[in-house]
């Protein structure tokens, strides 16, 4: 089977269900595993990725007001690649192509490729999207084994939670703030702490600072879309917001890489609850790290 996948999760997910030998073509974002690299890329981003982040949140929506899509397909690269199975998503227009985009070109294709869409919320239709790839793929039994063993490191992290459970506010993007939703609630309760900011299955939602205050966390988790650790400190130490230096001057702030492990929809969520949890303990590894507010004078 020929199989392109579209977004980072849905690479990951091949690959972690032993799959990645199917792979002939990814997004421009997949980056892990480190094999699939080499792969044809078939999307592409007028984005500049090394721009800040209210920059990138500016160009986005002026993209989207003139009707140009954030992620463009190569339908070209598509055809010549002529996949019998193209993965894509229907959660997020900013972080993979186009549902209906994707559909449109299948129409095109023959013979006509099948698209399967991948749409987690949480945790629970995570655990739906490694199932369907793997029925997909005839990995049915590494599917429901990788799923069962997933869950099972999550149940033993729930062991001996820290009491009370701390609250916690997750931090999505800084300029403008937004808080993560859909599953990162269930990796702060996995943890063993509450999320104050966030529903399970609600869409990541823009807050203003004060907000943030109300909500009294004991502590702050950077885990901002898109972006590593060394990028997320980039963008606090250029943060110029009083209100939001005060607050994280006054609350304990950590930093974990949202690219790899909170943003993505794929096995590696739950290495996020995991760095979530050496978070609230304190334990400051070359995965998560502590940040402060420099002294201004």
């Amino acid at each position: 089977m020929r199989v392109i996948t579209l977004l980072p999760a849905g690479t990951e997910i091949v690959a972690a269900l032993g799959g990645a030998g199917h792979l002939v073509g990814i997004s421009h974002e997949c980056d892990y595993p480190y094999s699939v690299q080499a792969l044809p890329r078939v999307t592409t981003t007028p984005i500049d990725a090394t721009s800040s982040g209210a920059a990138i949140d500016a160009e986005v929506r002026r993209l989207r007001e003139a009707g140009r899509p954030v992620i463009a397909i190569d339908g070209g690269q598509i055809r010549r690649l002529r996949p019998d199975l193209v993965i894509t998503q229907g959660l997020c227009e900013v972080c993979a192509v186009s549902e209906g985009e994707v559909y449109r070109l299948a129409e095109v294709i023959h013979p006509a490729p099948r698209i399967l869409s991948l749409s987690a919320r949480d945790l629970a239709g995570i655990w739906r999207d490694i199932r369907d790839v793997g029925s997909a793929l005839d990995l049915a039994d590494e599917a429901e084994e990788l799923v069962l063993g997933l869950q099972s490191r999550l149940q033993r992290l729930r062991t001996c939670p820290p009491s009370p459970a701390p609250r916690v506010v997750c931090i999505e993007w800084l300029e403008p703030l937004y808080l993560a939703g859909h599953w990162v609630p269930e990796l702060v309760s996995a943890a063993g702490a509450e999320d104050v900011g966030a529903r399970v299955g609600s869409h990541s939602a823009t807050r203003e600072w004060a907000e943030l205050t109300a909500l009294r966390p004991d502590h702050l988790v950077v885990m901002l879309c898109g972006f590593g650790i060394g990028r997320a400190r980039e963008e606090l130490d250029a943060l110029d917001n009083p209100e939001a230096l005060g607050l994280m001057g006054r609350v304990p702030t950590w930093i974990l890489d949202g690219n790899q492990y909170t943003s993505r929809p794929g096995p590696r969520v739950v290495d996020g609850a995991e760095r979530i949890r050496a978070a609230l303990t304190g334990v400051q590894t070359g995965e998560v790290e502590r940040w402060r507010p420099a002294v201004r004078c």
